[in-house]
């Protein structure tokens, strides 16, 4: 009995989620709309959909595409770190 419920359960799981990434993308257009969010924000935001979408359409499988994507996020967090430390360490050294 419970091989009848688990494919609904799948679904109503993919369903759902897939309907909270749109109400998210929806409220975050309002809030862009109002002037409650900058656009740039938004756009620093959706660099890892944009990068997994490019690389999916060019590599051969999705798999590559999210491993190379964590791997580039990764790099971009570590370059944004050490960037921050040097623009802090300059504005101390310098003030």
């Amino acid at each position: 009995m419970s091989n009848v419920i688990l494919p609904i359960a799948i679904w109503a799981a993919i369903g759902l989620a897939g309907l909270s990434i749109l109400v998210m993308g929806l409220s975050g257009l309002r809030s862009v709309w109002y002037g409650k969010v900058q656009p740039l924000t938004i756009g620093i935001i959706a660099i890892p959909g944009v990068l997994v979408a490019i690389l999916g359409a060019t590599m051969e499988t999705w798999v590559q595409a999210g491993i190379y994507t964590l791997v580039t996020m990764f790099g971009l967090l570590i370059l944004g770190m050490i960037g921050t430390g040097l623009r802090q360490a300059f504005q101390s050294a310098f003030s």
